[in-house]
């Protein structure tokens, strides 16, 4: 049966005022499982307008220890239906349950993070150059922020971005992606029972059009968008329209560095996991393997041995390791990269095409796919595809190294693998990246602020300086001299 969703704006469940409504896919099956409403421009002017009227409302100037409490409750309430909601996720973008499991239980600690800031937002006092004159600072909640979130891990991607609003006493308007709302929306159940404020939190959904028309249509006070480069940039091209400042989390071509001192063992794992998990469908993916000379063809035959060996299947399955493509038009990205790169002279050594297997015919499957000696200057190491591709590309020197790094319009992620904590120290400095791992790959942390350069984006998530993206600085400065400053007395 297909289960049908509704909308969840300022505070009540609504279906679209176009009366349309579009199906979810499950990957795995390529069956309808579920049905979601298509919004209309109303729907956002009705959702926008809920998000103000909680935040002039109270929301806006309510004590930190009061949204603490509820965002603790939501926490709680996250925790105890990690297990349903992961299998809501898996269901609708095809990523395995042994990640969206994990993922589930990481989004209730990000709100227990962001929940004890609530109630610490300082400012600070400034000393000036008269001692009669008092200044301070003051940081305030933007006021209604428009949140726009991608297919592949939804829940994670929300996570990055509504504690920190939240704390900061923001209201916030959702729109998840088309191909995966609807743990989005199981989501605002749990808003409901944990007793959040009607608009305080809002969600909208539909296709491209939605996100476009939330962007342009205005009345936001900032916008945090995660998705591709191309979209990005028409989303800060609308908001700069209305003068809307934006956080965008966008796409990477991360490199994942290994040098000839490395513990090889935990280089193969970590290159493994970096490109293969979540099967390679996430923005910090280690898809290019920049490998020194001497473990050149170690690596290479390690890691053919393991991609082909990984095991996919039902993603529901806890036993599944790597699970399908997470929507049509993506499956065929990916299988339109690997037939370019294959064109292109890079060596495929493993992979190469869609899986074939009884148990994964009609899922969007597509082989762990490794090519070899492929150059720097290739699409491949160029391009993101966003799937389970690696590029394994030779070096010779650190400076090589660098230079290759650094050598994408991408600037998001970076590994490194080394004994030496001279060279380590050096890379770090050198490589120009956002989040730079040394000797592991892909570990998060809601303390560590996690964001890009250059078409990567800009802005930071998580951390300190997530919760300051969310927040806007407001000066006082108090005279209390007896001195009357009129600047049209005339002087003796």
């Amino acid at each position: 049966m297909i289960k049908p969703y509704q909308m969840y704006v300022d505070g009540r469940w609504k279906d679209a005022s176009t009366g349309e409504r579009f199906d979810s896919l499950n990957p795995y099956t390529q069956q309808p499982w579920a049905s979601v409403p298509q919004a209309g421009e109303q729907d956002i002017r009705d959702a926008v307008a809920a998000a103000r009227r909680a935040f002039e409302g109270g929301w806006g100037q309510s004590a930190g220890l009061q949204r603490a409490r509820l965002m603790l409750r939501l926490a709680d309430i996250l925790e105890r239906d990690a297990k349903p909601l992961s299998l809501i996720e898996t269901t609708d973008n095809g990523k395995v349950i042994r990640e969206t499991g994990g993922q589930m239980l990481f989004a209730a600690r990000q709100f227990r993070y962001f929940a004890g800031f609530a109630d610490k937002l300082r400012g600070a006092s400034i000393p000036l150059d008269s001692a009669e004159v008092f200044d301070y600072t003051l940081r305030e909640p933007y006021g209604v922020i428009g949140i726009l979130t991608a297919w592949n891990s939804p829940i994670s991607l929300l996570s990055n971005k509504l504690p920190a609003a939240l704390a900061a006493g923001n209201c916030v308007v959702i729109k998840p992606s088309e191909h995966a709302s609807v743990s989005t929306l199981e989501f605002c159940r749990m808003v409901e029972e944990a007793g959040f404020p009607p608009g305080v939190i809002n969600v909208i959904t539909g296709d491209g059009r939605v996100g476009k028309a939330m962007v342009e249509l205005g009345g936001f006070d900032k916008i945090s968008f995660t998705g591709s480069p191309g979209v990005g940039r028409q989303v800060a091209a609308a908001a700069a329209m209305n003068l809307t400042p934006s956080i965008l989390e966008l796409g990477g071509k991360s490199p994942n560095i290994v040098f000839d001192d490395a513990d090889l063992s935990k280089a193969v794992v970590g290159a493994l996991a970096g490109i293969f998990a979540a099967s390679g469908q996430t923005c910090i993916a280690g898809s290019r393997l920049l490998v020194q000379r001497g473990v050149y063809a170690t690596m290479v035959e390690q890691l053919v041995a393991r991609a082909n060996s990984i095991v996919m299947g039902d993603p529901a399955d806890p036993a599944t390791e790597m699970g399908p493509a997470a929507n049509k038009p993506q499956f065929d990205r990916i299988l339109q990269a690997i037939d370019a790169a294959k064109k292109g002279g890079a060596r495929l050594v493993a992979g190469g095409g869609r899986a074939s297997g009884e148990a994964l015919k009609n899922g969007l499957f597509i082989e762990p796919t490794i090519f070899a000696d492929v150059r720097n200057d290739m699409d491949l190491a160029q391009q993101e595809i966003f799937g389970p591709v690696l590029a394994i590309i030779p070096f010779d020197t650190e400076r090589e190294a660098v230079a290759m790094a650094n050598g994408t319009p991408y600037s998001l992620a970076a590994g490194v693998w080394t004994r030496d904590l001279s060279r380590s120290m050096r890379m770090v400095r050198a490589i120009n990246a956002g989040v730079v791992w040394i000797n592991t790959y892909r570990m998060v942390s809601t303390q560590a602020p996690f964001g890009g350069r250059k078409e990567s984006g800009f802005g930071r998530e998580r951390g300190e300086e997530g919760l300051a993206e969310f927040t806007t600085t407001k000066n006082v400065m108090i005279d209390f001299s007896d001195e009357v400053r009129d600047p049209f007395a005339t002087k003796t």
